[in-house]
């Protein structure tokens, strides 16, 4: 498909009309709406917006669970020349209240259950506060704004008194350089960063995903929304993409436990996955690793190796739906022991690499181009370098350049200006080589980065890939502690209380891996001591740990 308008609400509009009938949006077990059901919610927003005074440019904000009306609310704001401000329906409340009054946001589209633990007071400058579920308004800031909710159908109706029909789609013609979207990196005040992303960014990886990443993927086809919403990869890759497409999206609208996961997947058989390792790593650990380690003398064998790759290869396509091209996996790092075994049993994945600042793309290759430890070449309209004396051999910042790149950081120049080489590259914080064909390989966090005892660099995840391969580990973080290495795990003391094991005993069986843990690690990298965590990491919403809540001096 090729993208000839360059306006992305055109897009919409031109993907609505030619799809008018088809489904577009679920709740996974739920409703279903129809282009047409959308557009036609679509259009009494747009009444209701003009209604309370809202401007074209002005700040609209949604923070609740991944739902169809969640996106009916993100449409309806671009699509009426607004700015979309997602915000994470996990923040505390404190800092929701917070990134409404630095957006500067007028309309708040809000679950009840979040709603219940905000207060407007905080919030001087909404206009109004709408219930996602059913649009009704659960706060006003002018009693006139009563009146426009309560006649919305008859408003409705007067607008458009004969039929509503496709041929009444007239959606606002963004530009390119044109703000479309804050999305905030961080819930804290101290740490919160508002990435200003441009109509291009947008355009860019919409043109990135129909025409090179996933040119197959056609209208009626299926997609599961399980990441967040409010967080880039899944609002790019499993919603905005699909309606330029005329594509159905299925929205786990409950916690997506892996249980609930197979369970849509079985019953949709998506034809892209989108998903971030933690997803794929649980299901290798619980369903493969214990197969695996019972084979191992047979998979020795190498004809008997070989039909035991493909059983597991044709399992683990089933268990995922058994009709997607491939699983596109991204927000972090892979783990290196799942992905070679991916690899050589043929399984269709890739490991692409992004970030919020780049809406989100900057590497891919297709599964069948993909190297293994690599995230892919830099991606259609994209330039990728490394700023290294040899990037091909030592690790330097992974620099980028291209339409995907935020324009900065709202109302925070001096943090904007330090994320730019003065002749344009935007700076990641990421660190990597790439070889001769160009494929990336990401070695950590320029922040994260720990300097060892002779000078040598120690990239945590690298270590913490290997101690995460242990049973009963769910995940880890290796820091600086008093001039050596510690790691904080957080084991899996549910699964060891079903398999009999207390909690000490789980503590102390861990820790007795040390010495095979610190043999698969360099000399200059060994953990001096393992610490466990009574609960799990904070979290980004991409689901990566927020190391810098647990570093110590």
């Amino acid at each position: 498909m090729e993208i000839s308008l360059k306006s992305v609400n055109k897009l919409i509009e031109k993907s609505f009309r030619e799809h008018w009938e088809a489904p577009a949006l679920s709740n996974y077990q739920g409703l279903t709406l129809s282009y047409k059901d959308v557009a036609r919610r679509i259009a009494k927003l747009h009444i209701a917006f003009e209604q309370c005074g809202l401007e074209k440019g002005d700040k609209v904000a949604i923070c609740a669970r991944n739902q169809a009306n969640w996106a009916v609310s993100f449409l309806a704001t671009l699509t009426y020349g607004a700015v979309i401000v997602p915000i994470l329906h996990e923040f505390k409340p404190g800092n929701v209240q917070y990134l409404i009054n630095h957006s500067g946001s007028k309309v708040l589209f809000v679950d009840d259950v979040i709603w219940d633990e905000l207060s407007a007071e905080e919030m001087p400058g909404l206009y109004v506060v709408v219930q996602i579920n059913n649009f009704k308004f659960l706060h006003i800031a002018d009693d006139k704004f009563a009146e426009v909710r309560g006649h919305l159908n008859e408003s409705f109706g007067k607008k458009y008194p004969s039929r509503f029909g496709p041929e009444d789609l007239d959606y606002y013609e963004d530009s390119p350089e044109e703000l479309a979207m804050i999305n905030y990196t961080s819930g804290s005040s101290g740490f919160s960063k508002g990435v200003m992303i441009p109509y291009r960014a947008l355009l860019s990886n919409i043109q990135f995903a129909t025409m090179d990443a996933e040119p197959q993927f056609k209208a009626g086809m299926n997609v599961v929304s399980m990441l967040p919403m409010a967080h880039m990869y899944g609002m790019m890759f499993e919603f905005i993409f699909e309606m330029v497409v005329g594509a159905h999206v299925h929205f786990l609208s409950r916690v997506p436990s892996p249980k609930i996961i197979m369970q849509a997947f079985a019953d949709i058989k998506p034809d892209i996955i989108i998903a971030v390792p933690m997803i794929i790593e649980k299901i290798y650990k619980s369903k493969l690793k214990p197969i695996i380690d019972r084979n191992k003398l047979i998979m020795k064998i190498p004809v008997v190796d070989q039909i035991i790759q493909k059983k597991f290869c044709s399992e683990l396509t089933a268990t995922f739906g058994g009709r997607f091209e491939e699983i596109i996996i991204g927000g972090a790092a892979f783990n290196p022991e799942v992905e070679k075994f991916f690899n050589k049993i043929g399984f269709r994945y890739t490991v692409g690499y992004g970030m919020t600042e780049c809406a989100p793309i900057i590497t891919y290759a297709h599964w069948d181009k993909v190297k293994p430890g690599s995230c892919g070449r830099a991606a259609l309209n994209m330039q990728v370098k490394i700023d290294s004396s040899d990037p091909q051999n030592i690790p330097g910042e992974i620099l980028v350049k291209g339409p995907n790149v935020c324009l900065g950081y709202y109302e925070n120049e001096e943090v904007t200006r330090a994320a730019f080489t003065d002749d344009g590259w935007f700076k990641t914080g990421d660190l990597g080589v790439m070889d001769a064909d160009g494929y990336l390989y990401i070695r950590g966090r320029s922040k994260c980065m720990i300097l060892g005892p002779s000078g040598q660099n120690i990239y945590p995840e690298e270590l913490e890939a290997v101690i995460n391969n242990f049973n009963y580990v769910i995940d880890s973080l290796v820091i600086e502690d008093a001039g050596g290495l510690t790691a904080l795990i957080y084991p899996d003391y549910h699964q060891a209380e079903l398999d009999g094991l207390s909690k000490d005993g789980l503590d102390r069986r861990i820790t007795s891996a040390l010495p095979e843990i610190n043999q698969q690690l360099p000399k200059y990298a060994q953990i001096r001591k393992l610490e466990f965590m009574a609960e799990d990491f904070e979290r980004t919403p991409k689901r990566s740990i927020k190391r810098y809540l647990y570093q110590r001096k």
